[in-house]
């Protein structure tokens, strides 16, 4: 696995990305860093905690609001029998959680 150095809100992070994921990853990390911004430009949030809270909470309900191709009784599944999206948020919570320090604090 290779390893992506990236940027959100002007602080560096080291990621794990797969061979040949890394545009995808920029894109995510574009993505992240735009409804982080957008957070923070509207004043009402300084912690960068909430902020990143916030942003994976909008960018899952935008997710989870996007119609899908085919039936969700359909939608594929991992061996846990969650739907793939399902696994995709809880990877991105995994992650966050991670790059969380023991006080609550991103680092």
């Amino acid at each position: 696995m290779k390893q992506i150095e990236v940027t959100i809100l002007g602080q560096s992070y080291l990621l794990g990305c797969p061979e040949g994921g890394e545009a995808l990853l920029q894109q995510a990390v574009a993505t992240v860093d735009q409804e982080m911004s957008a957070i923070r430009d509207a004043g009402r949030v300084k912690a960068r905690e909430r902020m990143a809270v916030l942003a994976a909470l909008n960018l899952a309900y935008r997710l989870a609001e996007k119609p899908t191709a085919r039936p969700a009784a359909a939608a594929p599944s991992d061996a846990s029998g969650a739907s793939l999206d399902e696994t995709v948020v809880q990877r991105l919570i995994e992650r966050i959680d991670g790059s969380l320090g023991h006080d609550g604090q991103l680092l």
